[in-house]
């Protein structure tokens, strides 16, 4: 950095950084400054560069470490960039370019420092390296300003106040990423922070009275999308002979600094080629927004005030006064933001923040709920989920409690039966020409159980695919035959797999007897029981089909009848003999009346068959069982799983930002 630096390799040699890094002091008048912050330099494209970058920027911050406490160059630095930032809301509306971009410049340095200063040492030595000024060595400043916490808000106060333009985005993104680095220091802890410096600034400090301008600008980043502007909008003209202070500044000049805008995809591992990613201001912003509304409450109970705006804002469609109550509320176009959401979920950030608005603001909730265009938002969702050997395990957990959420609501349980989708594309173990989007659903949740059962054999995540079937199950209607066959199979496989469990245990009891060795008997027990659970929790969601809507179901009727030899052995266990009683009851009265049709029947007349049995079925031959409701509840601290995501998402995700991975305590390294 420093004039006319263009690429990683100069860095080393680079004077202007030198004098920098130096033993000397030098002052916030000398026009060494302006050189310093105008430079050119071919910024990081993908997270290889980005990782370069931090390498030649290490040794020259140690030496900066080194020295700062006799020069105070650090805090210099800090100053000159905090002094044109005052000038930066006249500068946007005088499109005064370089003054950005070298304000810009500044910030970018900043940045790069602190980055390595965060991994060297404690908050309260960071504190001091904003301390020193120029004095004896040793000895630093005990007057009232609080430089670091002065940068804090400053950036804060950049975000909210200075306008999304061509000419801005690279300084709005820049302040962005540089809260994002002051938070980090979460990375290098295993222990959640509840406390600190920075957290103190942004929970209690001059921050606080910003907080929901900050998530508003942050939730409109995300939502407007905006590409990085192309270079050609940001090219400098050619000053005169010279160029006073502006050395080396031509008309080419934009066109590598504003390559720092098209970095590595979202959601990418490490040592991936990582795509291009055109909206870094918007991927930045909603990982800031995520890192803020899951910082942890107070010590003393005073909540997270980042999370309370995140969860009280309303619609601008909203005109009902806003209870005086709610602390940090504002109003926001709910229709631009489901927009966004429905058009972002294939990273991970975005469905987590979709998560995060269903499960704890009930105004977008009810709002989603009440769309007409939910397959919008559900579909995205559904190919997470059908691609899940592609996505780690996180995202699929945060796709099924959105279901999970979205069935408690009966309106859009039944709602989605009435939506017809044509040629889903995405799934390829059948064609699907015409479909209900209910449906898919259930064909996409019983795929997912299916590959849990032979891959991963998460409990938690049968739990919350057959919760999410259940919420459906009274609300079915009109299956298609192959989501009403997936039903059925499904049953068969966790038949078949009880079956062999139950030979497993016996052959090792007989094994047992006469040995002592008897640890091995509990683990089949163990495998009984949970099957066991599994297949009491199918038989109540196909009763509860058929005790609600089975004129609605002559598929699911159909299925059963034809794979009837499944459930015989079920009738007198235990376990099920009530809830075999109404599927007895039903494959009983159904067959009666397929052997009074007569012999040899075709397809079309055994539904026919069906259709007519269905409308004459007594419905007070069906046994009544409570409805099944299941609801969805984060489990106590949830922040032991939320901040390690979150973190996990920064370091796999964020834009120019490459952190080694030696010395990250917060999450392993394949988690996720």
């Amino acid at each position: 950095m420093g004039a006319n630096t263009s690429q990683v390799s100069d860095l080393s040699e680079n004077q202007s950084l030198h004098t920098l890094i130096g033993t000397e002091s030098i002052s916030e008048n000398d026009p060494f400054w302006n050189q310093l912050i105008s430079f050119t330099f071919i910024s990081p494209t993908n997270s290889g560069d980005s990782r370069l970058l931090e390498e030649a920027v290490i040794p020259l911050a140690k030496i900066l470490i080194e020295n700062n406490p006799r020069t105070g160059n650090f805090g210099a630095l800090v100053r000159i960039f905090l002094g044109r930032t005052k000038e930066l809301k006249i500068s946007t509306e005088c499109q005064d370019q370089l003054f950005i971009w070298q304000a810009h410049n500044a910030l970018f340095m900043i940045r790069c420092l602190l980055k390595v200063f965060i991994r060297e040492m404690t908050e309260e030595e960071l504190h001091l390296q904003f301390s020193y000024q120029e004095r004896a060595p040793g000895t630093c400043d005990a007057g009232s300003e609080d430089l670091l916490e002065e940068l804090m808000c400053n950036l804060v106060h950049l975000v909210v106040e200075v306008p999304l333009l061509d000419i801005t985005y690279s300084i709005l993104f820049e302040a962005v990423t540089t809260m994002l680095v002051l938070l980090s220091y979460q990375l290098f802890h295993k222990d959640i922070l509840r406390d600190g410096l920075i957290y103190q600034y942004l929970m209690k400090g001059r921050c606080l009275s910003l907080t929901s301008r900050l998530v508003k600008t942050l939730l409109y980043n995300f939502i407007r999308q905006e590409k990085c502007p192309p270079p050609a909008t940001h090219i400098f003209e050619q000053h005169s002979e010279g160029g006073g202070l502006f050395y080396g500044l031509a008309s080419g000049v934009a066109s590598g600094l504003w390559s720092v805008f098209t970095l590595g995809g979202a959601g990418s591992k490490p040592g991936l080629d990582q795509e291009q990613n055109p909206l870094p201001l918007s991927n930045q912003s909603l990982l800031l927004l995520l890192v803020l509304a899951n910082l942890t409450d107070g010590p003393n109970g005073c909540p997270n005030p980042y999370r309370q705006a995140v969860t009280c804002f309303k619609n601008t469609q909203d005109t009902s006064s806003i209870p005086t109550e709610q602390h940090h509320t504002f109003q926001i176009n709910f229709n631009s933001l489901y927009t966004a959401l429905c058009d972002q979920q294939r990273s991970d950030q975005a469905t987590l923040l979709l998560y995060t608005l269903l499960h704890q603001n009930t105004n977008m909730r009810t709002y989603m709920l009440s769309r007409t265009d939910m397959e919008n938002l559900v579909m995205p969702i559904l190919e997470i989920l059908y691609h899940v050997e592609d996505r780690n395990s996180h995202h699929v957990y945060m796709a099924l409690i959105i279901l999970l959420i979205l069935t408690e609501d009966d309106t859009f349980n039944r709602s989605i039966h009435e939506v017809v989708l044509k040629n889903i594309t995405w799934y390829s173990e059948r064609s699907l020409t015409e479909i209900s989007l209910g449906s898919l659903l259930i064909l996409v949740v019983i795929r997912t159980i299916q590959f849990n059962m032979t891959r991963t054999r998460d409990k938690y995540l049968h739990t919350n695919c057959l919760a999410a079937l259940a919420n459906m199950s009274a609300q079915f209607r009109c299956l298609h035959q192959y989501a009403a066959q997936r039903i059925i199979s499904l049953f068969a496989l966790l038949s078949k797999k009880h079956n062999k469990v139950l030979e497993q245990a016996t052959q090792s009891l007989r094994g047992t007897q006469g040995g002592d060795d008897s640890s091995v008997l509990p683990d089949y027990a163990q495998d009984l029981n949970v099957i066991e659970e599994v297949i009491r929790m199918m038989l109540e969601i196909i009763n509860s089909c058929l005790s609600n809507s089975l004129h609605h179901n002559p598929n699911l009727v159909y299925a059963l009848l034809y794979k009837r030899e499944l459930f015989e052995q079920f009738r007198t266990h235990p376990s099920f003999q009530d809830i075999m009683q109404n599927l007895d009851t039903v494959i009983g009265f159904f067959s009666q009346r397929l052997e009074i049709a007569g012999t040899d029947l075709s397809v079309e007349r055994v539904q026919e068959v069906i259709m007519k049995g269905a409308q004459a079925l007594p419905k007070e031959r069906l046994k009544k069982f409570p409805e099944l409701k299941f609801k969805y509840v984060e489990e106590d601290q949830p922040e032991d799983f939320f901040i390690p995501y979150v973190w996990s998402l920064v370091f796999n995700s964020g834009v120019g930002l490459h952190w080694s991975p030696t010395g990250i305590e917060l999450f392993s390294m394949d988690s996720g």
